[in-house]
């Protein structure tokens, strides 16, 4: 059965999340490189993070996924068919999601903080001194959040989905998706397999409190006064067709980031980057070089 009232949302969501994701080579040394795709853990600020890595390029690249998403399954086209002889790509599960529980997800006031440190000491511990990141939905919200606070790491920002604010109009579209139960059999299905009903239920409420606090604010900010310190080149792509995040938040964000470019996808929805992966990879690829 569709959630009522809110299945066209969910679905632009969630159905990333399915079981579309770039098959694992054994585990072993990250610093495999070539054509295939590594899965390895490295402790960072007192968690054991997972991430994937491919490629041999001189430029690196974070991924970042969205909510209750992990590299594997936000990013199967960008790991399997960006340029590789020009990138080194490392998709990785934020602390709590993915491979990279425990811990267990939960979601402090600082928590987009907390995700961008984890981020930025990531890749730091995986010795790249400098980087660009490619941040979808909450992704896109934590970097740029990293790209603000440590600007001398970060080379060029690709956000997409994301937004710097919380209004109540979105707080009422992430309450259309609260209770799983009354999710279709097809949305659930997969996350229950990668999380187990409980914790997939849990932590997706969680999640709902944990974002809808921001709209608390008087001017529901996540990190609009972090834009303007944004200093490295910005690429923000929207979907016309979200129905998750309005158009006014990527153009909120292409504004108060000096010399941003918007790029707007008129028949992309909120996976605009696994719907439309050619042209996206295209776009991100010549912006990145």
């Amino acid at each position: 059965m569709a959630v009522p009232g809110a299945a066209r949302a969910l679905r632009a969501l969630l159905l990333p999340l399915s079981p579309r994701s770039v098959p694992l080579t054994p585990r072993g040394p990250a610093a495999s490189y070539g054509t295939s795709i590594t899965s390895a853990k490295i402790q960072v600020n007192g968690v054991n993070l997972h991430y994937q890595q491919t490629g041999e390029g001189s430029h690196a690249v974070l991924l970042l996924p969205g909510m209750l998403g992990s590299g594997q399954t936000d990013f199967g086209p960008q790991l399997k068919s960006m340029n590789k002889q020009l990138f080194t790509i490392v998709a990785w599960d934020p602390r709590g999601y993915g491979q990279s529980i425990p811990p267990s997800r939960d979601f402090p006031p600082d928590f987009f903080e907390r995700d961008a440190k984890d981020a930025v000491d990531l890749m730091q511990a995986l010795k790249f001194k400098k980087f660009s990141l490619l941040g979808w939905s909450d992704g896109g919200i934590t970097a740029l959040i990293a790209a603000a606070k440590y600007p001398a790491l970060i080379h060029k920002l690709v956000a997409w989905g994301a937004n710097a604010s919380v209004t109540q109009e979105d707080v009422r579209i992430y309450n259309g998706i609260r209770d799983v139960s009354k999710w279709s059999e097809k949305v659930k299905k997969p996350l229950e397999e990668m999380y187990g009903h409980e914790y997939f239920a849990k932590t997706c409420e969680a999640w709902v409190d944990g974002i809808s606090r921001f709209a608390e604010k008087s001017d529901g900010n996540i990190c609009q006064e972090l834009l303007p310190l944004i200093k490295c080149p910005t690429f923000i792509i929207h979907g016309e067709k979200d129905p998750l995040v309005p158009r006014y938040h990527a153009e909120y964000i292409q504004k108060h980031i000096k010399g941003s470019r918007l790029l707007l996808m008129p028949e992309g929805k909120h996976n605009l980057h696994l719907r439309f992966a050619e042209e996206f990879n295209k776009q991100v690829e010549n912006f990145l070089l």
